[in-house]
């Protein structure tokens, strides 16, 4: 994580570089800003890198001498099967298209996401999968 780390910092030197020079040549607002939210996002994902590399074993990524099996083994758990973002997907989509056809379609596509929302969040409280 320590190279990952690195290299977003240096991304975000080289973002700040460009968007200095781009707003002094184009005096254009909404480039210059996007240029610096890249800066400011490029940053906080590689303080995070960096601060966790610290924080936690080192790496197959981080040690030169390393192979493609020393970073196998478990990643960690992730869910055998949920229905839970498809209603997330179907209650984002309804509320999407609000946007273009009324806003009373929000009544409808609100429940839809909050029951999907609440779904994910406690899962794994009941039912077969309670103890994962």
């Amino acid at each position: 994580m320590k190279i990952q780390g690195k290299m977003f910092i240096w991304l975000s030197v080289f973002i700040l570089a460009m968007a200095c020079v781009y707003g002094v040549w184009s005096k254009e607002a909404a480039g210059t800003t996007a240029l610096f939210m890249a800066f400011g996002l490029c940053v906080m994902v590689g303080y995070y890198l960096a601060f966790t590399a610290r924080r936690v074993d080192t790496g197959a990524g981080d040690n030169k001498e390393a192979d493609v099996a020393d970073d196998a083994g478990e990643l960690g758990f992730f869910a055998p099967h949920s229905w839970q973002p498809l209603s997330l997907a179907v209650g984002g989509a309804l509320a999407f298209l609000s946007i273009c056809f009324g806003w009373w379609l929000m009544y409808f596509s609100a429940p839809i996401i909050l029951v999907g929302l609440f779904g994910w969040v406690f899962e794994f409280y009941r039912g077969e999968n309670q103890n994962q």
